[in-house]
């Protein structure tokens, strides 16, 4: 405090406002037995569960006195989705992971309603992490990466963003020029209110007007990057970059969950998911090599994808059965 900085936290998974509550008791407590004024602490919520989605309101009011704002999740929010109405059909199935962007009709209503919510209230908005790590090696990769992510920004702060995330510090001037290209002196967008954003409930869910399919290459690259960070997670890294892209346990889960869904649903075959496991993982090993391979858990990593991604009941996180094989 005496730095001008504080207790901040990121409150990640909360799944609605009572657990909201039971944060804003801890953080009450917390300062009640340091001596601390009420409102020291501070937090960001990360709406990323599809029920938090509808108690955004709720969340911030139990939060009052200790809120920073609402931050968009991307990952974690689709794994929610398919958890939560994986029994639902055909009328909740994703296209390719990496074909569902912030624009599909149920991400874009979900984030403009966080930021009219969050500015009704007085809380900011921050949009969603930009995963890109540049590469010292392909300077074509970077170049069509950046522009994506100046392009996301760019959806962002138009939409009324107050500020957003990064995973790496050479995209900080990127996302900074966009920023302050719409912000121009102002810290924020707070006074932009977004009366036009009506949100249904309807509009929230609806999943199945998502552009896009699931393709074998969608289920190649779900099986392969989840199975190259659970061999990284099994070695105790919760942060794996994987082709160029900074992922943790959300990236895994929906990669995961997708490949359960599809399976369920009779779009791909089971005999075609195990060939698809089976090829991908020897790729992996001519990629990295014998040595590499062995040391990085990577059967182990197969086995453990295999178990909660072809199981015949759901597991609801794969992190469960990982702990157990944990050294």
């Amino acid at each position: 405090l005496h730095r001008d900085s504080g207790p901040y936290f990121y409150l990640a998974k909360l799944e609605g406002h009572h657990e909201a509550r039971l944060w804003n008791d801890v953080f009450v407590a917390a300062q009640d037995a340091l001596g601390l004024p009420r409102g020291t602490v501070r937090a960001t919520v990360l709406i990323e569960t599809i029920t938090a989605a509808f108690e955004m309101e709720e969340i911030l009011y139990e939060l009052r006195e200790h809120s920073s704002g609402l931050n968009a999740g991307r990952w974690d929010y689709l794994f929610s989705v398919i958890k939560n109405f994986r029994a639902r059909g055909r009328d909740f199935l994703l296209p390719d992971r990496n074909a569902v962007t912030m624009t599909a009709p149920f991400m874009r209503a979900y984030t403009e309603l966080l930021v009219r919510t969050c500015h009704q209230r007085g809380a900011h908005a921050i949009g969603g992490m930009a995963a890109f790590i540049p590469s010292r090696k392909d300077p074509e990769v970077n170049a069509r990466a950046i522009a994506k992510v100046r392009e996301d920004k760019e959806r962002e702060a138009g939409a009324g963003f107050d500020g957003s995330w990064v995973a790496h510090p050479d995209l900080v001037p990127v996302c900074r020029q966009v920023f302050d290209r719409v912000l121009g002196d102002k810290p924020n967008q707070l006074t932009r209110q977004r009366d036009d954003v009506q949100v249904t409930a309807q509009q929230l869910l609806d999943v199945s007007s998502t552009p896009g399919e699931a393709t074998e290459e969608g289920l190649r690259n779900n099986v392969s990057v989840a199975v190259t960070y659970l061999g990284a997670w099994l070695q105790g890294s919760g942060a794996v970059a994987v082709y160029n892209l900074m992922e943790d346990a959300a990236t895994a889960e929906i990669a995961r969950s997708q490949v359960w869904q599809w399976l369920h649903n009779d779009v791909f075959d089971r005999a075609l998911v195990e060939r698809v496991v089976d090829e991908e993982v020897a790729r992996i090993r001519d990629t990295v090599g014998d040595e590499v391979f062995a040391e990085g858990r990577y059967d182990d990593a197969r086995e453990l994808f295999v178990e909660v991604a072809l199981a015949d009941d759901y597991v609801d996180f794969l992190t469960l059965p990982a702990y157990a094989r944990m050294p």
